[in-house]
């Protein structure tokens, strides 16, 4: 009878073990089995000291249960391939940008891939060079946070069996698993601050309007506004978000007639923030008294510039770790049926660029 169990018992484990030969099992399995996040997963396997001992056992027991094999260690991921990730960014400048690439690398990283970066400048001609890139070097996936259209060359990844994954971006046609940010919310919640602090002629500070997230930052921002009796939103465009490009508006508005001057600025960056605040003040103006800044993203510059910049937080990090570990889960076929589709919410971090009340 005992003889017969065992042999039992064998078969049964023979069975599992050819179950998990036929489904690559991978990292989000590993995850549910422990009832931990990815990242704790890819920690415990590989940085064990960022975690706690009892974490390092729960993983380590759930994978050996498993059998889960490392990305990297399951055939080379996929013999031909390169180890790579591709990702474009639409200006590495920003520090929003920087921060994205960290995340993705670290969540690359603890897969052993590395990431290839391509930075488009704001440039959609050279965006779709990094494309066609990813494509010649037959990356593992793509993770696209796009400055235009781009639907041709994401088709062409596709057809070549490439996964990509949008950051700080939404497919529209739902074919795309996507990381990204309520932009429609973060304006609205910028522009309702200043309207709480007795602003009522505001304005709006961007780039191009044809830009997915500036336009929805704008979109929000004309909804308080038009909620607010007797209030008024401007719009004022530029090609470049540098502070220098700041710098200049902020003192071209310092010169304008007080009655018509607006006295709260959005603007659809920091780094557009910071020059306004600057120029604001070269030219006379007194931030927030006369002028109230807000800003959007919350570099690490924003809490420490002259004035301390009032921001609309996105967790960068965080959204670059994330669609990188959607699109690993992609490659291994672990993914699910739900495509993924991440949105985060904003935070607004209230600093002394707003701290006093304009005239209403």
């Amino acid at each position: 009878m005992g003889r017969t169990d065992l042999n039992g018992s064998a078969a049964a484990g023979g069975r599992r073990r050819q179950d998990h030969e036929m489904k690559r099992v991978g990292i989000r399995d590993v995850a549910e089995r422990a009832g931990v996040s990815i990242s704790t997963v890819s920690n415990a396997l590989n940085r064990p000291h960022l975690v706690s001992e009892q974490l390092v056992h729960r993983v380590r027991s759930a994978a050996d249960q498993l059998g889960y094999v490392p990305l990297q260690a399951a055939q080379q991921l996929r013999a031909g391939r390169s180890g790579l990730l591709g990702l474009t960014v639409i200006n590495i400048a920003n520090p929003f940008f920087a921060d994205m690439v960290a995340g993705a690398e670290d969540a690359a990283s603890a897969a052993g891939l590395r990431v290839l970066v391509g930075n488009s400048s704001d440039d959609i001609a050279k965006e779709r060079d990094h494309l066609e890139l990813f494509e010649r070097v037959q990356v593992e996936g793509a993770l696209v946070s796009p400055f235009g259209p781009l639907e041709p060359w994401l088709e062409r990844l596709r057809r070549r069996g490439i996964p990509a994954v949008l950051v700080d971006a939404v497919d529209d046609t739902g074919q795309l698993p996507s990381v990204s940010f309520d932009d429609v919310a973060g304006g609205r919640l910028a522009a309702e601050h200043l309207l709480a602090t007795g602003r009522r002629r505001l304005a709006f500070v961007g780039a191009r309007e044809e830009v997915r997230q500036v336009r929805e930052r704008l979109e929000g921002a004309r909804a308080a506004v038009a909620a607010c009796p007797g209030a008024t939103l401007e719009p004022i465009w530029t090609t470049r978000t540098t502070s220098e490009r700041g710098r200049a508006f902020g003192e071209e508005l310092a010169g304008r007639d007080p009655s018509t001057r607006p006295n709260g600025l959005v603007a659809s960056n920091d780094h557009l923030a910071i020059g306004l605040v600057h120029g604001l003040i070269s030219g006379g103006m007194r931030v927030p008294d006369d002028v109230a800044v807000v800003g959007y993203d919350d570099i690490e510059f924003a809490a420490i510039a002259a004035v301390p910049l009032t921001s609309v937080r996105q967790p960068a990090r965080t959204m670059g770790r994330t669609a990188a570990e959607l699109l690993i889960a992609r490659i291994a076929g672990t993914a699910g049926a739900d495509l993924g589709n991440i949105v985060y919410q904003p935070e607004l971090i209230v600093r002394a660029s707003t701290a006093g009340r304009g005239d209403a």
